[in-house]
């Protein structure tokens, strides 16, 4: 069964492997609000698919995800006294907003997600690859925390999807950074499980694999994990909190002007 939550997602199940494909080569699959939609209805409709099994997330094209669409940033200049108040207060029931709903949700699904990923895997597209349960990366892939070059923190729910997976001291260099990892140096410290050649053939192995056992262990093996290492909504409010006063103050407009003109930013203290 094939179709598509929006031109920019497809959404294909054989034989209980859901593929959700991020389909916005000419754009690297950058999101913009539309993807943010479209990722979120597609988690939360295969959280409701009988009989599944496994899920593999990937990206069309040139690359995995490289972050969000510059032009939504200048979009929500326009708007930024209802954002800060939409990202505070996400939806009745849910710990997430819906800026972090569209990386979370893969995190919440009861079946194991598989994260193919090539190419530049950068800020929101990286946080969606931590959604995952599992990643694995060509050789080709780069990988960023890259909100600090837009004055921002990773606010998509990274504190609930990272935690875990490699050392805070680590983890804090990247954000302060926004440096650009190779593929062998994400393996390194943790942020990919292992590389591959062809990442989504080998995706496509470890699901029918996993699509073997079964299910109810699958499950049960997901759940333990989850509940058991570090990382959950606790934060998510924090996140939302925080990035709520950085967004649209001087520093952080003065961030995106700086990297939109190609030149060194003049913050003030």
């Amino acid at each position: 069964m094939a179709d598509g939550i929006d031109e920019r997602l497809s959404i294909t199940i054989e034989a209980g492997i859901a593929e959700v494909a991020l389909n916005r080569p000419e754009k690297m699959n950058a999101m913009d609000e539309a993807m943010f939609a479209a990722l979120s209805a597609a988690g939360e409709r295969l959280a409701g698919e009988s009989g599944l099994r496994a899920v593999i997330l990937h990206g069309q094209g040139r690359g995995f995800c490289a972050g969000i669409d510059t032009s939504l940033l200048q979009a929500f200049a326009a708007r930024l006294d209802d954002l800060r108040a939409e990202m505070q207060a996400p939806p009745a029931g849910r710990a997430a907003n819906v800026f972090q709903h569209p990386c979370t949700v893969w995190a919440d699904l009861p079946v194991p997600v598989i994260a193919a990923l090539h190419g530049p895997v950068y800020g929101a597209g990286l946080q969606l690859a931590l959604g995952a349960d599992i990643r694995l990366a060509a050789t080709d892939a780069r990988l960023s925390i890259m909100e600090a070059k837009w004055g921002l923190i990773p606010d998509m729910g990274l504190t609930k999807l990272l935690p875990g997976l490699m050392r805070a001291d680590q983890a804090l260099e990247l954000m302060l950074t926004a440096r650009v990892l190779g593929a062998a140096e994400a393996h390194a410290l943790g942020l990919v499980t292992r590389l591959a050649e062809d990442p989504l053939e080998e995706a496509r192995a470890l699901a029918r694999a996993i699509a073997a056992r079964n299910p109810e262990a699958a499950r049960g093996a997901k759940a333990l994990m989850r509940a058991a290492w570090p990382g959950g909504d606790d934060h998510l409010a924090l996140e939302a909190r925080l990035q709520a006063a950085i967004m649209g103050s001087p520093n952080q407009i003065e961030a995106v002007m700086a990297e939109m003109q190609k030149r060194a930013p003049r913050f003030a203290d």
